[in-house]
C-alpha cells in the first residue's frame, strides 16, 4: 500500500511539474480578451481523449489549490518533490529547506504526507 501511494503521487508530481512549466501568470502582449477561454481545435483527438485531458486538467489545478494551501518549508518540498519526479533525479534542491539531511528528509516527509491526506480528501488520489 505504501509504496503504491508513493507511486502514485510521485506521477502526480510530475504531470504537475509539467502542467506547471506551461502556465503563464502574466497575459500575453497583444491577447483579446475575446478569445481568452478559446483553446485549439482537438479534431484530431478522440473523445476519450478530449474527456481524459479535461479532466486531468481539473485534476492539476486541485493539486495546484492543495499545494498553494500548504506553509512553507512543506510548500517547498512539494515543489522540490515534483522537479526531481519530472526530471527521474534526486538533484534538485530548495534553499527553504533545511541544509542537514535528516532534517529535510523529515519536512520533506512531512510534506508528501500531508499533500497525500489532502489529495485523498478531495478525491484527486
Amino acid at each position: 500500500m505504501f509504496n503504491d501511494s508513493k507511486a502514485i503521487l510521485d506521477d502526480i508530481l510530475s504531470r504537475w511539474h509539467h502542467h506547471c512549466k506551461h502556465f503563464t501568470i502574466v497575459r500575453q502582449a497583444g491577447a483579446d480578451p475575446m478569445f481568452r477561454m478559446a483553446r485549439s481545435s482537438r479534431h484530431w483527438l478522440t473523445e476519450d481523449e478530449v474527456r481524459e485531458s479535461e479532466i486531468d486538467g481539473y485534476l492539476m489545478k486541485a493539486v495546484d489549490f492543495h499545494v498553494g494551501e500548504m506553509e512553507n518549508p512543506h510548500r517547498a518540498a512539494i515543489y522540490m518533490e515534483a522537479r526531481n519526479c519530472y526530471t527521474g533525479r534526486s538533484v534538485w534542491l530548495s534553499p527553504l529547506l533545511p541544509k542537514d539531511k535528516e532534517e529535510r528528509a523529515i519536512v520533506i516527509m512531512e510534506a508528501r504526507n500531508m499533500l497525500t491526506r489532502r489529495l485523498m480528501t478531495a478525491g484527486v488520489m
